[in-house]
């Protein structure tokens, strides 16, 4: 079996990879917030966490690896963007129509980017009753606190408790400087100010539901917490882990994963909860955090005018003056490691569609080898080395080892079909007779029949390229 190595963001060192049971690994990562479409850089985190699971099935079997990517749907912009396009209608049912329509945009993008869907898709709205439970429990260890209707998680008693992980121990940060860094809400009930909320009271026509901790008003959830939730739900309970377990190797799944702008606070506070909740070290063996993103050398924001959208890219001409085809968003990412910054530039994508189109000539009507090649497997086992793995494919196409291309490409995700135009059967074979009657006008030097046939096939749509390999065409674009 391949050796697997990997960077773990809480250990600041790339480690060997053991699942804690081979049968069963299991990956969360954090997935949107359903409000509008989704920007490249949660396109990055989806290709990264995809690409991952698809290693994890090739070396352990599709059948054994359960990923879970939550849906937040719960949220302050789900609500003013609902009551903004839906001013006619109550605001739960605006809502309800938002988070569906904008869940439903999500999946059909990062399908187009060759993402797989994943085992799980957890909603937070579903999950209510977990998160009360989860609540209860932190309250009833001390480190929680009931104030004004509000429920707050303290960090300065999580430190105090006996067994408890350090608070900041991910971030690598000591709790004041946490406190310099972070944009804290300053609020008479909280207790400390690095207190976070659990759970808030609704504001009136917000949606709202039973409080935990004797609370009498109706509220909702704290955006933390619904991940230790829905990471108890979909990777512990089914295994015998959550609440009921008091067995700390059973509340503890293999890797999680987002983009590293959740390091802190999100994932500091995913573990404070979780850690605290089941008394355990670790709520996963490995954090993985992938880079950020800058487009055409500046950071990304609605502010500068160079937000980009998958939805975007994948359907509309606002960058390059052109639509783009997903596989070639997905090699454009997979270039760049997952943990260093890419700089997302039209020059980027038109590389990257041009290296898709020449694999796609070589691998065309070949079936794939049984298994990738050991070189893409090697690389890919070391920490998601796609630069490496992506030179292996050059090295493959210069050699004409169609079959493992074919395979490495399917283990990377690049669809070679995915966004190619349907040609009608007799046009194809129209098609291959002119390619092939040109063929034999090369060889016997008929140069005037030669072009005539080419300029013939250009008024088709095709374009002909002859190199020392022979002779192929495409449909242009």
């Amino acid at each position: 079996m391949v050796s697997l190595t990997f960077y773990n963001t809480l250990t600041r060192e790339k480690q060997p990879f053991a699942p804690l049971d081979a049968s069963r690994v299991r990956l969360y990562a954090c997935g949107p917030t359903v409000y509008d479409y989704a920007h490249i850089g949660n396109g990055r985190a989806a290709i990264v966490f995809d690409l991952l699971f698809r290693l994890l099935r090739q070396v352990y079997g599709a059948e054994n690896v359960i990923y879970a990517r939550n849906v937040t749907d719960v949220d302050d912009k789900i609500n003013a963007r609902a009551a903004r396009d839906y001013p006619g209608e109550p605001l739960n049912k605006a809502i309800a129509t938002v988070t569906a329509k904008t869940l439903a945009q999500y999946r059909e993008d990062v399908a187009a980017l060759g993402c797989l869907p994943p085992t799980h898709e957890p909603r937070a709205t579903d999950h209510m009753g977990e998160m009360r439970a989860l609540i209860e429990r932190l309250v009833a260890r001390g480190v929680a606190y009931v104030a004004e209707d509000h429920v707050l998680f303290s960090p300065s008693a999580m430190d105090a408790l006996p067994g408890a992980p350090r608070y900041g121990a991910l971030a690598r940060r000591s709790l004041d400087e946490m406190l310099a860094g972070a944009r804290v809400e300053v609020a008479p009930y909280k207790r400390d100010a690095m207190d976070f909320v659990l759970w808030k009271p609704s504001k009136p026509g917000e949606p709202s539901w039973t409080s935990p901790a004797g609370i009498a008003v109706a509220g909702r959830p704290g955006w933390h917490i619904e991940c230790s939730a829905m990471s108890m739900k979909t990777l512990l309970e089914p295994f015998g882990g959550g609440l009921a377990c008091d067995d700390p190797e059973k509340n503890t799944f293999d890797i999680h994963g987002g983009g590293v702008d959740l390091v802190f606070p999100h994932h500091e506070n995913e573990i404070a909860q979780s850690c605290c909740a089941f008394g355990s070290q670790v709520m996963a063996k490995v954090w993985m955090h992938n880079g950020f993103l800058q487009v055409e050398g500046e950071k990304m924001s609605k502010s500068s005018g160079n937000f980009v959208t998958m939805h975007e890219l994948l359907r509309t001409v606002n960058f390059g003056g052109r639509t783009w085809p997903g596989p070639a968003l997905r090699l454009a990412m997979l270039r760049s490691h997952y943990r260093q910054p890419i700089d997302w530039t039209v020059r980027a994508l038109e590389e990257a569609e041009k290296t898709l189109e020449r694999f796609a000539r070589l691998v065309a009507d070949v079936a794939p080898a049984a298994e990738p090649s050991a070189a893409t497997l090697e690389a890919l086992a070391d920490d998601l080395n796609t630069p490496a793995a992506i030179a292996n494919l050059h090295a493959l196409a210069n050699d004409g080892r169609a079959a493992e291309l074919k395979a490495d490409l399917d283990l990377l995700g690049l669809d070679m079909t995915a966004g190619r135009p349907e040609i009608d059967p007799e046009l194809k074979a129209r098609i291959e007779a002119m390619v092939a009657e040109r063929i034999a006008a090369r060889k016997a030097k008929d140069w005037k029949a030669s072009d005539r046939l080419r300029d013939e096939l250009l008024a088709l749509g095709v374009t002909i390229m002859d190199s020392k390999d022979g002779t192929s065409w495409e449909i242009r674009r």
